[in-house]
């Protein structure tokens, strides 16, 4: 059985960092894009980042990069969002979800699993 798990959110003043972290277990995690969205109160669920099985390619929403970095740890099953120059807008819970495929996307329809989440807060 699928599972995925977040930790690593909490409230942080703006400008500061979190790593966000979310452990995977239940089927072969290398084999797997994984990605991580968020959705802030009121608002759709967006992408922010995705990632391929082998970790070698990387893909963000525009918005976010150079603040923003995905990772994964394929030993330790374990997938990463490093979070920089932490804004009020960053508010949100952040899901990690793993894809159908090794199709690393933007589409939240392509991903079959979703963790619940772990909440951010950036404070002004």
């Amino acid at each position: 059985q699928v599972h995925l798990v977040e930790s690593g959110g909490g409230l942080v003043q703006a400008g500061g960092s979190l790593r966000l972290s979310c452990a995977a277990s239940g089927f072969a995690f290398s084999s797997y894009a994984m990605g991580w969205f968020r959705q802030a109160p009121g608002k759709e669920r967006e992408f922010v980042a995705a990632i391929s099985g082998g970790g070698g390619s990387t893909f963000y929403k525009d918005s976010l990069k150079g603040r923003f970095t995905i990772s994964r740890d394929n030993a330790k099953n374990t997938l990463y969002l490093q979070m920089n120059s932490l804004k009020p807008e960053d508010t949100a819970l952040y899901y990690c979800a793993r894809s159908y495929t090794n199709y690393y996307t933007h589409a939240a329809g392509a991903y079959a699993y979703w963790g619940q989440g772990t909440q951010v807060a950036v404070s002004s």
